[in-house]
């Protein structure tokens, strides 16, 4: 039995709907494995699909919706606590579960259990490898990758084969979404014909991650080495900012993805980062529940689904509605040639 009260493994049942007085409706149990608290972007995603989950409730169904919550944390115990938390909820047998992956491939496991208990797994922001999912919903991670090497390319569009763009990458190799992003980024760079050099790469997504990335940017690469920092989300991507920006690093620009609302009000100040890629965090929590509540109603659903990103620039940033808001019907790039962003996309 997995204790209600370990570190950042939350075992409580989250009872967003009950049946009204006098109805004994059976409710959906729906198991959620949540990574992290500790990252913005998925609290937000959080939010959404609770959310979700509440407003299907008030429109009094059949069969309500009670959701079984669990945190794994990062790193690798985050790891262990949600391998746990999926050998748990397969012995509880949910109706289904809902699992936000901290690693594609340790999570594969369990997902099979599942997948042998008979438990529909849908899984959301990062992909799982070898485990049947029901379906799999989130960001456009590519698009947001290519969206922040177009505008790097824009930025740097004067740069010459004898002076290439020199890059620092801070990346995440361990899930899909992450690695989608640097590839991204990287294939926008060729097809723009702008010359790079990778200078350094390092891991971070997260607050303590990125303050050590940080420090040793400003510490091992001195003023003129470097022009531009990726960061692959704003959890590390932060904290490295706060700490380029403490070292007086103007000489670096900062590309990153997710749309913390701190990027963004660093974007509106005219700090070091130039474009924050958005997530919708809230529609991608959101469609998560609502897809696996149409899954367990009978009704077909999309095999994959994918979620559009906003480019926040200078710009653009009055135009983005934030991380909980609506996703708009039109989003254009805010750099030449200001063609459409792709929209969502539904794969069956």
């Amino acid at each position: 039995m997995i204790a209600a009260t370990r570190p950042f493994l939350l075992a409580c049942v989250l009872a967003l709907a009950l049946a009204a007085p006098g109805r004994a409706a059976t409710p959906y149990v729906i198991g959620v494995v949540y990574w992290s608290m500790a990252i913005p972007g998925q609290v937000a995603m959080r939010r959404g699909l609770e959310a979700a989950a509440a407003e299907i409730n008030r429109s009094r169904p059949p069969r309500p919706i009670r959701l079984i919550a669990f945190v794994g944390g990062d790193g690798e115990e985050g790891i262990r606590r949600q391998r746990a938390a999926m050998a748990h909820l397969v012995r509880r047998r949910p109706d289904a579960i809902i699992l936000q992956p901290i690693d594609s491939a340790a999570l594969s496991g369990p997902v099979q259990d599942a997948n042998r208990a008979n438990i529909p797994v849908v899984a959301y922001d990062q992909y799982v490898l070898n485990g049947r999912l029901a379906c799999y919903l989130t960001s456009n991670n590519t698009l947001a990758g290519t969206l922040d090497g177009e505008y790097l390319a824009y930025r740097f569009r004067s740069r010459t084969r004898a002076h290439p763009l020199r890059l620092v990458i801070v990346e995440y190799p361990y899930v899909t979404s992450t690695v989608e992003r640097v590839e991204g980024l990287l294939d926008a760079l060729v097809k723009s014909g702008t010359p790079y050099r990778i200078v350094a790469r390092y891991q971070a997504i997260e607050p303590k991650a990125g303050r050590a990335v940080g420090r040793a940017i400003a510490r091992n690469h001195p003023r003129g080495t470097v022009d531009a920092v990726f960061c692959v989300n704003d959890g590390g991507g932060l904290d490295i900012k706060r700490q380029l920006e403490a070292a007086k690093r103007t000489d670096i620009v900062m590309a990153t993805i997710d749309g913390d609302p701190a990027s963004v009000r660093s974007i509106v100040e005219g700090g070091a980062i130039g474009i924050d890629t958005a997530q919708f965090c809230g529609a991608l929590g959101a469609e998560s529940l609502k897809v696996t509540h149409r899954l367990l109603r009978g009704e077909r659903i999309p095999r994959q689904v994918l979620v559009t990103v906003f480019p926040v620039t200078k710009a653009s940033v009055a135009a983005f509605p934030g991380w909980d808001g609506a996703v708009p019907r039109v989003i254009r790039r805010p750099w030449p040639p200001y063609e459409q962003v792709p929209g969502n996309r539904l794969t069956w």
